[in-house]
């Protein structure tokens, strides 16, 4: 019985030993980096539809189904690729104006067109909106750079965050060991419409005058790294 106590005794002082080890802090310099780029967008997915009211349902579906084969033949004579457009959602429902009592059925229908030739946009626009598109619910300006400006930027804020240790460091004499944790906190904001009715540009299209500034993509990299204090 002692010799059986007296093994356990030595087993819990061994692994209070180690837990004791594990709990010494390692000193450590918590920093920030960033870095950012911003680049011209060269294509824009655009999110426009068309929608109809009426008492009758086959009505409303008939003419919104109208107009939506009128945008797409307008969309085929720009050139746009088949790949390149698509419908995103077709809906049919019942709706009540309460104001005058009366119920009305709901068509529309969205399409998603990638366009890579951004010169045609106003042209484009101002012809589907004359084939009957009368909601825009999404104008989105991208880039393909956008990957490999990223990774540029990512290294730039490490770089960034690794300087800022080094300054750090050196201030109390010491320096920077192997890097802990890397969190990363990356963004890219793009130029965006929301939610629009098609006649507000409806004017502007039809003189062919400009109707949105494409703007910039600004690709934004952070990062929070814990590095080794030596």
């Amino acid at each position: 019985m002692k010799k059986i106590l007296y093994l356990f005794t030595i087993v819990l002082a061994t692994f209070t030993a180690m837990a004791q080890n594990n709990n010494i802090i390692t000193p450590q310099v918590n920093v920030t980096g960033e870095g950012s780029i911003k680049i011209k967008p060269d294509y824009a997915v655009l999110t426009i539809g068309s929608e109809i009211k009426d008492v009758d349902s086959a009505k409303a579906k008939q003419k919104n189904d109208e107009i939506i084969s009128r945008m797409i033949q307008v969309i085929k004579k720009k050139g746009i690729d088949e790949k390149d457009y698509q419908s995103q959602r077709v809906n049919l429902y019942k709706t009540r104006e309460y104001q005058e009592n009366k119920d009305y059925f709901v068509a529309n229908q969205t399409l998603i067109i990638t366009l890579h030739n951004l010169d045609i946009y106003d042209k484009l626009m101002s012809e589907l909106i004359a084939a009957g598109a009368n909601t825009i619910n999404d104008i989105n300006f991208k880039s393909t750079q956008t990957d490999k400006y990223a990774s540029q930027i990512r290294a730039k804020a490490i770089l960034n965050a690794k300087k800022k240790a080094e300054d750090y460091a050196n201030a109390i004499g010491q320096s920077i060991g192997k890097a802990l944790i890397i969190n990363d906190q990356s963004t890219v904001n793009t130029p965006r419409v929301y939610m629009m009715k098609a006649e507000m540009m409806a004017s502007d299209s039809a003189e062919n005058k400009q109707t949105l500034a494409i703007g910039e993509i600004e690709i934004l990299s952070n990062v929070n790294v814990v590095f080794e204090l030596n």
